[in-house]
């Protein structure tokens, strides 16, 4: 079955949210669903469209589909992690994890928000691209 996400698979939230997550929360019918959601808050965050489609996200340096796809896992693996903590070995370890990928995304935005960022992103002959 195909990602329906442009900027991150199932497989990357799966990854992220770790073993303990809960088996319906990181089935692929979820993710499906919350990727999508998340890939949007990042577009509204940044006032921008990376993408449309998966060809256009082909088309992006490097650089940025790693960016993006980063910053779209760690929000989706973190609605993953809260819909339920039971398997992980304690709440604090989830609330952790939900930490470290709320920073991550939090990187990974301000990033992509920064216009000399983008500039770089986009212009391969300054490495970005």
């Amino acid at each position: 079955m195909a990602d329906v996400g442009i900027y991150a698979t199932n497989a990357q939230i799966q990854a992220r949210a770790g073993l303990g997550a809960n088996a319906t929360s990181k089935a692929v019918a979820w993710t499906d669903t919350i990727i999508l959601d998340c890939e949007n808050v990042i577009n509204v965050l940044c006032r921008k469209v990376f993408a449309v489609d998966a060809a256009a996200f082909t088309a992006l340096s490097v650089s940025t589909k790693y960016i993006l796809s980063d910053a779209a896992a760690s929000l989706a693996a973190i609605l993953v992690i809260q819909y339920s903590f039971a398997g992980y070995p304690s709440r604090i370890v989830a609330e952790d994890m939900i930490n470290i990928l709320r920073d991550a995304f939090l990187r990974d935005v301000s990033l992509l928000r920064d216009k000399k960022t983008q500039d770089f992103l986009m212009d391969p002959t300054a490495g970005g691209g």
